[in-house]
């Protein structure tokens, strides 16, 4: 599967977290990561990410495009891509485990499967933090009996069935990640044993009660495509 990849990472100001992803990408195991396209979308960076990401040139076939919102960043990198497959992945995570990307892939490859993920932790959070991923991956499995649910903190796309479902909804202004897993057939989408780990700035910035209603909502609402289009207050507050 060498050759196969390319990473897409949207980024703003991230010079804090930027460097643990890129790190814990050249520890992967994957046997083409070095020469994998690593596109770190950045959306105006003030504060070095995009110096900080072209730092990791000798281990990473890193690239800066330009980005925006992170659906806008994404699509923006999926755009310059030819591989069979093309994960994303935020800016504030790191994969700890060197296996999770090759195994991902091997998944995707046998299985036949358009689109797999993992479950999300928190590194050094809080009982609570810890709790509402943990709930979070509890729905994501419990959700994929139904209709698949996958956050774009790691979502490994086959790159055609990407673009055949329109890539991510530039007008969603919330869960625009949600918005488009949920047009993934069920038979062709998996989790994949492991975790990404991340921070718990959104807990801080929006408080956890606020954060499971919004996740309440987001279930309530998840045929309504219009809901995801209205300023839900996220990015604004969170962002």
């Amino acid at each position: 599967m060498v050759g196969e990849l390319t990473i897409v990472i949207p980024a703003k100001n991230e010079v804090a977290m930027l460097p643990r992803l890129l790190e814990s990408l050249c520890k992967q195991d994957y046997v083409g990561m070095a020469g994998t396209r690593v596109l770190v979308a950045d959306a105006g960076s003030t504060d070095g990410t995009v110096e900080v990401a072209l730092g990791f040139r000798d281990r990473l076939a890193v690239e800066v495009v330009p980005g925006g919102l992170p659906s806008v960043g994404r699509n923006a990198g999926a755009k310059l891509t030819a591989t069979k497959y093309v994960l994303f992945l935020d800016a504030d995570v790191e994969l700890p485990e060197p296996t999770l990307l090759r195994r991902a892939l091997w998944r995707m490859e046998r299985r036949g499967l358009h689109l797999a993920t993992t479950n999300i932790a928190c590194r050094q959070g809080s009982f609570f933090d810890d709790l509402l991923y943990a709930g979070n991956n509890l729905m994501q499995r419990v959700g994929s009996f139904t209709k698949p649910f996958a956050t774009g903190m790691f979502m490994l796309f086959d790159r055609e069935v990407f673009w055949a479902l329109g890539g991510f909804n530039e007008r969603a202004l919330f869960a625009e990640d949600y918005l488009l897993s949920k047009g993934v057939a069920r038979q062709r989408f998996r989790i994949v044993r492991g975790r990404v780990l991340t921070t718990n700035r959104r807990f801080q910035k929006l408080g956890h009660w606020r954060m499971v209603w919004m996740f309440f909502k987001t279930m309530v609402h998840t045929w309504d495509e219009e809901y995801f289009l209205e300023d839900q207050g996220y990015w604004g507050e969170a962002g």
